[in-house]
């Protein structure tokens, strides 16, 4: 249960966020064929307005920090 930062009311939580031809919005990897890190939801605050993003699960975020840094450490 999320708390709005701004007024301190319950937020609404698990709302999709869509574009204008309907489809949902998700985080992909940088470049034209990047591929999909995770669906992205929000919630809501009834009383403000307030809305915050997040990842519905962080686990292709996490795995492709770990590559990121794993290259990193090898390319140095």
């Amino acid at each position: 249960m999320k708390t709005c930062p701004i007024c301190n009311t319950v937020m609404v939580d698990n709302v999709e966020l869509r574009t204008n031809d309907g489809m949902g919005l998700c985080l992909a990897e940088k470049g034209l064929f990047g591929s999909s890190l995770g669906k992205v939801a929000c919630a809501v605050c009834p009383e403000c307005g307030h809305i915050e993003t997040y990842l519905t699960s962080t686990d292709k975020v996490k795995k492709v920090t770990k590559q990121v840094v794993n290259n990193y450490k090898t390319n140095t």
